[in-house]
């Protein structure tokens, strides 16, 4: 958990609507190239541990018997729940609790992935239950995009999302301090997830990379869309400087492309794995 940093239920209040439209998708293939690299053979029992709306748990439900999402924020579970009914996903449940309260009475699991998740929760006390939770030989998957430095790519066909001018709006409404929930993060998240996981008894580490997709073009409403997914930027935080602030940030936008449209390249996609020992 971030340091000095208390949780509380409005982390992401207000963002749902705003996430699967604003976020650049995981790497095209990543659950496939999960599963051909855990063997998954569309049974056992997966739990996604901050679900969001069902980002990575809707793809990846087909190489289980049932896949549970669990996430704090009912807002997000109930479009998870949506966006499963559209897919035609009907192995999924949705379970509202914090990573801290497990393990809610859930049972057994081969897999428990977080993705972009861990940093939120109390890391050594997570993995330790999550590992009672996983059956002997079962996997502990962390999923992020890769903040590993690329070769500059080629040149975009359109302007980058300004996402830096972005970031300074924000902070000339919310403070020069990273806002989350009633908190503040004056250092940032955690890292160095592989010291915590190792430390709770896991083993086995294995790493994948899966190449990003292809240049998409993004809208003004999507980079809208992306800043109020965000922890930092949540609707709620404006309190009734909201419209004043999409306002401005509107015509951040329109200053930078005229036409709204923007290219952008997604991330690569890093799969970080860990085995409970099977003795």
């Amino acid at each position: 958990m971030p340091d000095g940093w208390q949780w509380d239920r409005t982390l992401f209040q207000g963002s749902a609507a705003y996430y699967e439209r604003g976020r650049l998708p995981y790497a095209p293939g990543f659950a496939d190239t999960l599963a051909e690299a855990l063997a998954l053979d569309g049974r056992g029992r997966l739990l996604d541990v901050g679900c969001g709306p069902g980002i990575v748990l809707l793809p990846m439900a087909r190489f289980f018997t049932e896949a549970v999402g669990v996430d704090p924020d009912e807002d997000m579970l109930v479009e998870a729940e949506r966006q499963a009914e559209r897919r035609g996903v009907t192995n999924a449940r949705w379970v509202a609790a914090r990573a801290e309260d497990l393990p809610a009475g859930l049972g057994e699991f081969q897999v428990v992935v977080f993705a972009q998740s861990f940093h939120w929760t109390d890391r050594d006390r997570v993995a330790a239950t999550v590992r009672e939770m996983l059956e002997p030989g079962g996997v502990f998957v962390h999923i992020s995009d890769l903040k590993d430095p690329l070769p500059e790519p080629p040149q975009l066909p359109l302007t980058a999302p300004p996402y830096d001018r972005v970031s300074d709006l924000v902070r000339r409404y919310l403070g020069p301090v990273r806002r989350a929930g009633q908190g503040k993060l004056v250092n940032g998240t955690p890292n160095g997830e592989e010291l915590v996981i190792a430390r709770a008894g896991f083993e086995n580490f294995q790493r994948l990379v899966v190449p990003a997709g292809e240049v998409v073009t993004r809208t003004a409403d999507d980079i809208v869309a992306w800043t109020f997914s965000r922890s930092d930027s949540a609707p709620h935080l404006f309190g009734d400087r909201l419209k004043d602030f999409e306002r401005d940030l509107r015509a951040l936008l329109e200053r930078a492309a005229p036409d709204h449209r923007f290219a952008e390249r997604p991330p690569a996609t890093e799969i970080r794995t860990w085995r409970k020992p099977r003795a």
